[in-house]
């Protein structure tokens, strides 16, 4: 059969049965997809829903012929358009990827080729497909750019990736995905790291993109919120297995497997709106009026942060909350001491930091931690734990290497680890383990004040509900006060008291959380709200309960 020739339309653009396929490990072959089913229609979008680990990517490379050296397929069929493809050597798939089946992958930020122009990496789909001539290859990328929403396609043409946002390089890619008009797009967590208005746009392009076509789209994400508002049906994985499918209204207001209902459960943007009651009022832990922060790039003046001021009462959790480059992260490293503010005051229990230095600024630091977003690189791999636990220790406290051990051990133990851990290297550890090391790490020091710089943003629903229950189990053991940084609204409204939001540097409303998520005051907070995922069955939910409460 020629490679291009494709039988006449089958009921489904994709058939998966009995999908199983397994990894090649030095301790042998591991089973990580197990007789997985399922189909995706014509101009249907379906979600592979479930945690890493699940199985959902594996199958969608094996979709589109990109396992890795070490995957197998074991077993199954997977029929594109009715035609078998599990069988099909590496270099077959060449044929058909761009034009039957392309490729939406997850991380715009190493998708992209660093020392190519963004105009010939488009181009690249063309040309492997036998598009010869330069001028219309041209005018089809600007084209392409253009419907895709990127602002002057002529100076994208010849820009490379570093000089464009992350949701530009991701418009980029859905523009090579979508070159040729595919029958399939496989869309691998598209939007997961991007903030929540940039992924609406993108998500908006792509539902546009498929409307217009009649593409088909299978849509890999582990953010149920997502799949409520985008897909047409779910498929829940864990670890490797099916657990449900079927339509997403019906699955996602009524599951029936234990797994589905837990997802359901931690999805942060599906939770039920209640809004966390601060303790007790008192004088403000932290005070940081007008700073401002300045930097010099070139011969340029950057103005980050433009006199931003907020406080924090004791035992709250205040959050910072903004779109890349808003000035958050800033803001939260000259509250930490990482960097001098260029004007403005930061008061953290009544004493001005910007001001310190020598001792009194090392001492400083002992009670102000910070916990950072990615628990994967947060970690030294060349420590144990117990010794990346108490390494503090040894930089503010003359203690034994016993106590430091015991020390360290108490507080895995604080944070709901086993003590068998603390002999293993952080690359035997979840994400989730990894960041409660991290919290761990934090806290060894008896810190009154914490900032946590997208501390979940990087784990899954599951794991990033059970992190969000220890640190407000934390603050009411020990009475911690937190400075929460995120662009995720939904988890706001689960772990803060209180919040500003950031807009170019500046601040552009703050208050107590519920009073600002039901009654917003600017544009900017509006559409930030209107951004989170999963509104679709949010409202079903609310008429749901309306119905039941007029029918009682």
């Amino acid at each position: 059969m020629n490679m291009l020739a494709f039988p006449q339309p089958a009921p489904h653009v994709l058939e998966v049965q009995g999908l199983t396929i397994s990894y090649g490990l030095p301790e042998g072959w591991r089973q990580v997809v197990n007789a997985v089913s399922f189909s995706v229609g014509a101009g249907e979008v379906v979600a592979l829903v479930g945690e890493s680990g699940s199985g959902k990517t594996t199958t969608a490379q094996a979709v589109i012929g990109l396992l890795p050296d070490n995957g197998r397929i074991d077993g199954g069929s997977i029929r594109l358009n009715g035609a078998e493809i599990s069988t099909w050597a590496p270099r077959r798939f060449d044929a058909i990827r761009g034009k039957v089946v392309s490729l939406i992958p997850q991380d715009p930020g190493t998708s992209l080729n660093p020392v190519q122009t963004i105009g010939r990496q488009v181009e690249e789909i063309l040309v492997l497909h036998g598009w010869r001539d330069r001028k219309v290859r041209r005018q089809r990328v600007l084209e392409l750019l253009t419907r895709v929403g990127l602002s002057e396609p002529e100076l994208r043409y010849d820009q490379y990736p570093h000089e464009l946002s992350g949701g530009m390089k991701q418009r980029v890619l859905i523009a090579i995905a979508v070159a040729l008009k595919p029958g399939l797009i496989i869309a691998d967590e598209p939007t997961s790291a991007l903030d929540v208005t940039v992924q609406h746009r993108i998500l908006d392009l792509i539902d546009e993109l498929r409307a217009e076509s009649g593409t088909s789209v299978l849509l890999v994400t582990h953010d149920l919120g997502v799949a409520a508002d985008r897909a047409d049906r779910v498929v829940v994985l864990r670890r490797g297995e099916v657990q449900e499918q079927g339509a997403t209204r019906a699955l996602l207001a009524a599951p029936s497997s234990a797994y589905a209902k837990q997802l359901l459960a931690d999805a942060p943007s599906l939770a039920p709106a209640a809004f966390r009651s601060a303790p007790g009022a008192g004088d403000p832990v932290v005070v940081v009026d007008t700073l401002r922060q300045e930097f010099r790039v070139g011969a340029r003046q950057l103005v980050a942060v433009k006199d931003v001021s907020f406080a924090i009462a004791p035992g709250t959790t205040h959050a910072l909350v903004g779109e890349s480059g808003s000035g958050k992260t800033t803001t939260a490293r000259a509250l930490v001491g990482l960097q001098q503010p260029s004007s403005g005051s930061i008061r953290i229990e009544g004493r001005e930091v910007t001001t310190l230095s020598g001792d009194a600024r090392r001492q400083f630091r002992r009670h102000v931690q910070l916990v950072y977003q990615n628990p994967f690189a947060s970690l030294d791999p060349r420590q144990s734990i117990v010794d990346i636990v108490g390494e503090p220790l040894r930089n503010f406290d003359i203690v034994s290497r016993q106590e430091r051990n015991q020390r360290a051990a108490a507080m895995i133990d604080k944070v709901g680890l086993p003590g068998d851990v603390l002999s293993r290297p952080p690359r035997a550890l979840s994400g989730g383990q990894r960041q409660r090391v991290a919290i761990a790490r934090a806290l060894i020091l008896e810190p009154r004040f914490l900032v946590l710089d997208e501390a979940v943003s990087a784990l899954d629903v599951t794991v990033q509900a059970q992190i969000l229950k220890l640190l407000n189990d934390l603050q009411e053991q020990l009475g911690l006060t937190y400075l929460f940084v995120t662009h995720d609204l939904s988890v706001v409204r689960q772990i803060a008291h209180t919040v500003t939001v950031m807009q170019a540097g500046r601040a552009v409303e703050t208050g107590p959380v519920s009073q600002v998520f039901t009654q917003p005051q600017t544009d900017y907070t509006r559409a930030l709200l209107a951004a989170i995922p999963g509104r679709e069955l949010r409202r079903a939910r609310h008429q749901s309960l309306d119905f039941a409460g007029a029918a009682e």
